[in-house]
């Protein structure tokens, strides 16, 4: 799996768990964020912005 706004690549755990999180827009559509992008962009207002 790919980070949305910086195109990394997610890890996931043994269990298939990612290792970042879910952020829904206003419409309900999910997008995947890295850890790294949570870190720079601490609100869900700053990381829905971020997405392309």
């Amino acid at each position: 799996m790919k980070c949305e706004i910086c195109s990394a690549t997610i890890n996931e755990t043994f269990l298939k768990k990612i290792i970042g999180t879910y952020v829904k827009d206003v419409k309900g559509k999910k997008h995947l964020a890295c850890f790294a992008c949570q870190k720079k962009h601490l609100t869900k207002q700053e990381l829905l912005s971020q997405f392309k």
